[in-house]
């Protein structure tokens, strides 16, 4: 079956290396629909259309990447491609759907109602299949294919991988990817934004129990499947959420994180940081990435918070992150990011699984 999405480079970070640790970033902005999701998304996408032939009507609820992964392979594979999408989203979004060829639905004041819709389509017709965001292991197997990518790029194995998460699609297709590559024992840092921190806090809850004190409004579900504590979140405060900002996460990538031999290690920053590590970002490699994307690289950018995630051991240590990418972006949310920063204040505190970390500015 050949792949709807192209090899995206590695590349080694002049600007982020330090002499004891070369920084490498896997740029996941390349593919069709600026962001990792074109992997995963089309995987399933593919599977889909080998199921039930050239009829397959592929559907979707999402205002953000995955929306955008869907239309573009829906319109690779010449297959019909449906996007449902809550009220609200940005005309510069529905622009981009509209030139894969998909067709819009928008309603609902929430993701949920939005869901839903989608839901009583494919319920309704034949040949319709939901395509899942970032829960189903169809979809991790696609986005494993960039740590396969990767260990053929890389000389060695990396000391840490560094990725965002959200809803946790990502983290599932690295576990999935480090399996397959001998890579099981290598850490994982998987770093949220402080408000749309669903998987920070569900990895607390099995990790920590009933020590745990839970945001305001966060509560608690049970899967029984997995048997996972899961944190649901019914809002978010993040500025990241759009991309970040899964109810909570999917229990089968939290079940994951907690077996797999090298330790998965949740991180939550506030938002100030991922902005200024976007706009950095954009100055040393002149590339523009979202907030869920530059929330990766406020590690690389923070030499503090690196070492106490990636203890020094005096040798060149190369590091992986995921520039997973993203097309919510502008050079306006750059000048705007900048001037929040400078209004704020001096330090922030940044938490790793269960500890507190002050971080200069």
């Amino acid at each position: 079956m050949p792949q709807l999405w192209q090899e995206s480079p590695l590349i080694l970070s002049n600007a982020l290396s330090q002499k004891d640790a070369s920084i490498y970033l896997k740029l996941e902005t390349v593919h069709p629909s600026m962001s990792f999701k074109s992997r995963g998304i089309s995987f399933f996408a593919q599977r889909a259309k080998e199921t039930h032939g050239p009829s397959v009507h592929l559907v979707i609820a999402s205002g953000g990447n995955a929306a955008l992964a869907a239309a573009c392979a829906a319109h690779i594979l010449d297959v019909r491609c449906t996007v449902f999408i809550p009220d609200g989203a940005a005309e510069s979004t529905l622009n981009l759907i509209r030139r894969e060829n998909a067709k819009i639905v928008v309603g609902g004041k929430h993701y949920a109602e939005a869901l839903r819709a989608a839901e009583q389509l494919v319920e309704a017709e034949e040949h319709a299949v939901m395509l899942p965001a970032y829960d189903d292991p169809i979809v991790w197997e696609g986005h494993s294919s960039m740590i396969a990518e990767a260990a053929r790029q890389m000389d060695k194995a990396p000391s840490a991988i560094f990725c965002s998460v959200g809803g946790g699609g990502l983290l599932g297709g690295i576990i999935t990817g480090c399996e397959r590559v001998g890579w099981d024992a290598v850490p994982i840092i998987a770093i949220e934004t402080i408000g749309s921190d669903c998987f920070y806090w569900s990895l607390a809850l099995n990790r920590q129990g009933d020590t745990v004190v839970l945001p305001e409004g966060v509560t608690v579900v049970h899967d029984e499947i997995h048997d996972v504590k899961l944190a649901h979140f019914s809002s978010f405060s993040s500025k990241a959420s759009g991309s970040l900002g899964a109810s909570q996460p999917s229990a089968g990538v939290v079940r994951k994180a907690l077996d797999r031999t090298g330790r998965v290690i949740c991180v939550t920053v506030p938002d100030e940081l991922s902005m200024q590590a976007a706009y950095s970002f954009a100055d040393d490699h002149k590339m523009l990435v979202e907030l869920s994307c530059s929330t990766t690289l406020v590690a690389a950018y923070k030499k503090e918070l690196f070492d106490h995630l990636v203890a020094p051991t005096g040798e060149d240590r190369p590091s992986l992150f995921i520039v997973c990418g993203g097309f919510k972006v502008s050079v306006d949310d750059m000048i705007a990011y900048r001037a929040l920063l400078d209004a704020s204040g001096d330090s922030f505190e940044v938490y790793c699984d269960g500890e507190t970390v002050s971080i200069k500015k």
